[in-house]
């Protein structure tokens, strides 16, 4: 189901990602859950779902990184 502000997002993205990061997590499942509502444009069988945190994912990855500091950072 799509999220409709940060509040919505599953504690272990609110508890790991800086507020930006949250935003394209959250836009990006948004936008995934909607291109992939068929099947036969999902990889595998992967969920609904699981395709649209996989794309989040993917999408924060574009922009930030995980530090050493176990912490979400933006990239240079």
């Amino acid at each position: 189901m799509p999220y409709k502000s940060r509040n919505d997002l599953p504690e272990s993205v609110q508890n790991v990602l800086p507020a930006h990061a949250q935003d394209i997590y959250k836009e990006a499942f948004n936008s995934a859950w909607d291109e992939y509502k068929d099947k036969e444009d999902r990889r595998d069988d992967a969920t609904r779902e699981e395709t649209a945190h996989k794309v989040a994912w993917a999408a924060v990855k574009h922009s930030y990184q995980k530090g050493d500091d176990d912490k979400w950072h933006k990239k240079t």
